[in-house]
């Protein structure tokens, strides 16, 4: 298979991400009105766990055995975390909004991996920060009137994001995709249950398809993004990731009548601008 062919498919492993992230923050809209967070994302990991379930049963044992638990066991409980505030920043902003600031987190890659990895920070990394502040400035424009304090726990959403990056980097030397989306699961869905009981409704025949494009999508999204990776360079698979920006403004207008506002997406293209230059340098 020549390279061209591996970056064409990577791209359209990439576009089903960016689908997949797209359906699952409309599946998010939806139950929130009548579901508590914690029981929307039980609900998505029962589905995400019966999917990799299946394929594991399928690759056999050997798919998911792990050695590492305790490390799969923290990255879940971060990844959770960014879960949540995700999806409570779903519930207070536009759509729009929220993927601008999640697109922060590379911001905070680079950070924890000089932190915890010992990465470098050269000269493309240090672009990548500054333009990140600028970005998320211009979004959240602080003193000008628009500020919703709610933005702090998105951009705390990214934080937690950005270290399940930095602890999916570190399984990846032993483990597969199959492995840490199974282990992710079995460790998520008590903990989202015991969370999701206090509150729990009993869901109706329209939540249904909701909850399975939540959970597949789920499923999807990071499947798909895996294997985006593997068959092209970040440097073409990044810049995919960004046309999540205009769909879901897209959606957001059509479907629930929020402005589109100028400013998010300058300030997400700032952002998107200093990764894409610091992915372009370390590639080089």
């Amino acid at each position: 298979m020549t390279a061209q062919s591996h970056k064409v498919r990577g791209i359209l492993w990439m576009l089903c991400a960016v689908l997949s992230f797209a359906a699952m923050a409309v599946s998010v809209r939806q139950l929130i009105r009548h579901m508590a967070i914690a029981e929307i994302l039980a609900l998505r990991t029962a589905v995400t766990l019966v999917a990799v379930s299946a394929l594991a049963s399928a690759h056999g044992r050997a798919a998911i055995a792990t050695q590492r638990l305790p490390l799969h066991a923290t990255r879940a409980l971060v990844h959770l975390a960014g879960q949540y505030c995700w999806a409570y920043a779903i519930g207070a902003f536009a759509l729009a909004t929220v993927f601008a600031i999640e697109f922060t987190m590379p911001v905070w890659v680079a950070l924890l991996a000089a932190a915890f990895l010992h990465e470098r920070l050269n000269r493309g990394r240090i672009v990548q920060l500054v333009l990140g502040l600028a970005g998320t400035l211009i979004i959240l424009r602080p003193g000008a009137g628009v500020f919703h304090p709610a933005a702090l726990v998105m951009l705390l959403g990214s934080l937690f994001y950005a270290g399940n990056m930095i602890f999916t980097k570190r399984l990846s030397s032993t483990e597969s995709p199959l492995a840490v989306t199974f282990w992710m699961s079995i460790v998520q869905l008590p903990v989202t249950l015991i969370a999701a009981w206090y509150a729990w409704v009993a869901p109706g025949l329209s939540d249904v398809p909701w909850i399975l494009v939540i959970g597949m999508g789920s499923f999807a999204a990071h499947y798909s993004m895996t294997r985006a990776m593997k068959l092209a360079e970040a440097t073409v698979v990044v810049p995919i990731d960004f046309i999540r920006m205009p769909l879901i403004a897209v959606v957001g207008a059509m479907f629930y009548a929020e402005p589109f506002d100028i400013m998010v997406l300058v300030g997400a293209t700032v952002i998107f601008v200093g990764t894409y230059y610091s992915l372009s340098r370390d590639t080089r």
